[in-house]
């Protein structure tokens, strides 16, 4: 096995035993980089050469006894949306051009004190409005879609281009492309991680999360993301805590919620039944099933657009107005659509959302976990721009992506997407857990105990 191929959990592993140094782990990922981004296109920069010295500055240290912790020495990769002191922040527009960051965002600054490498920064969908990342390609396909908008993050993981790294998710964004590239992605409890230094999409929906190869990995680095930051208003206040999965797969007197409505309605047949598959092995471990009604489904859609489009139309306002024509068609006519929005559209949202989070956590006293498909069919082919559902509803592509994923980011919910299989033409496939606010280590653990039923996850060949 090759150093890029280990999981962030094993390479930690590795480096604080000194069987691995920070340095040829780093090199084994710059070289995978250069062989698989002609071909993928995760990155919008690569700083390779910043990435070795700090390599050699980890070496340095963990040989004199200065290991800081699980992180020191992996390489990693940001969403090109997240702030680091005197490199670019391009969001993948033309409208960011000559843009440097003055400091890093806090995110940034946290793995930095836990020793990560940063490796680059990885493309997004413009400004992340949007669901393909069209820039970049799937992992196991180059003939579809990413999934978006932290497309690069998640392929970079996928193809063993960086050990983890960052994207950010306001109606699905981790989630959606870890599910199309089978890697594990979270989104946190809405402000348990920091987003100071992070460009805003929709500042009441935003998430920054890890996206990683295992379960294990991904609680690794939300140890290190979250934690209040007064400069973020809505971080909470929630003390800092150790995310730790367990090692344990004994799921008894767990309930696991099962949807009899919305999430396995319009579902690729595929991915029903693995999803389904992965609820019976969670059954297998011991967790108790729980028939659930989501509430309030005819309104998500709504609620998700009317809340996301006003607030990224107010992001953007300056600058639609005077350079239009740097922004892409598609998020430039969204941008526009904002400003047909009545106050009142934007504030029977509001209300929307306050009425659904309730009801959810109604729901949620009822079970500890709901378990659910990720997205509802898997990665479609580029430039795909519509799907068509056996009953005969055609839905546009990113409304397809956005409509099981948007829930938790409305209510705010944790929301973990593990791999659970491929479909016939190898493409992989996610299955959702959604618990209570701060309830990170139920799912954590629930997507731990799954993850033990399954082989060792493979890196997409990439190809």
């Amino acid at each position: 096995m090759q150093p890029y191929e280990l999981s962030l959990t094993a390479a930690a592993d590795a480096i604080r035993a000194r069987r691995l140094s920070p340095v040829e782990l780093v090199d084994s990922v710059l070289d995978r980089i250069e062989k698989t981004e002609p071909r993928l296109g995760a990155y919008v920069t690569v700083t390779a050469e910043h990435a070795r010295r700090a390599a050699t500055e980890a070496a340095h240290d963990v040989a004199h006894g200065r290991h800081r912790g699980p992180l020191h020495g992996v390489p990693m990769a940001l969403k090109d949306l997240i702030d680091v002191g005197g490199m670019a922040t391009t969001a993948s527009s033309r409208v960011r051009a000559g843009h440097r960051a003055a400091a890093d965002s806090t995110v940034a600054a946290r793995l930095s004190a836990a020793g990560a490498v940063l490796l680059g920064k990885t493309h997004t969908h413009e400004f992340a409005f949007g669901l393909t990342t069209p820039q970049t390609r799937n992992a196991w396909d180059r003939g579809r879609v990413a999934g978006g908008s932290s497309g690069g993050s998640a392929v970079a993981v996928a193809a063993g281009a960086a050990t983890f790294a960052l994207g950010t998710d306001t109606g699905g964004s981790i989630r959606v492309p870890a599910a199309l590239n089978g890697v594990v992605g979270l989104k946190p409890t809405y402000g348990l991680v920091p987003r100071h230094g992070v460009t805003s999409l929709s500042w009441s929906l935003d998430h920054v999360g890890p996206i990683t190869r295992t379960v294990e990995d991904a609680a690794l680095v939300l140890t290190a993301l979250a934690g209040h930051d007064p400069r973020d208003p809505a971080s909470l206040s929630a003390p800092a805590a150790h995310y730790q999965p367990g090692d344990a797969t004994d799921l008894t007197g767990l309930r696991i919620g099962v949807p009899r409505n919305y999430y396995f309605d319009r579902v690729d047949p595929q991915v029903e039944a693995a999803v389904r598959h992965a609820i019976g092995q969670l059954e297998a471990l011991g967790a108790r099933l729980v028939e659930v009604d989501i509430p309030m489904t005819r309104y998500v859609q709504a609620t998700q657009w009317g809340l996301m489009v006003p607030e990224a139309g107010a992001y953007h306002e300056g600058s639609l107005r005077t350079v239009p024509e740097l922004y892409q068609d598609d998020v430039r006519i969204l941008l526009e659509a904002s400003e047909l929005m009545s106050a009142g559209d934007y504030v029977r949202a509001q209300r929307s959302r306050t009425l659904m989070r309730a009801e959810w956590a109604r729901m949620l006293e009822e079970v500890d976990v709901i378990a659910a498909p990720s997205v509802p069919m898997p990665a479609v082919r580029a430039g795909q721009e519509t799907v068509t559902w056996p009953d005969g509803t055609v839905e546009g592509v990113s409304d397809a992506y956005v409509r099981l994923s948007a829930p938790a980011n409305i209510t705010g919910v944790p929301a973990l997407t593990v791999p659970v299989g491929h479909d016939e033409a190898g493409l992989p496939i996610g299955m959702q857990l959604l618990g209570r606010p701060l309830g990170e280590p139920v799912l954590l653990r629930v997507g731990y105990a799954h993850e033990q039923t399954r082989p060792a996850p493979a890196l997409a060949p990439a190809a």
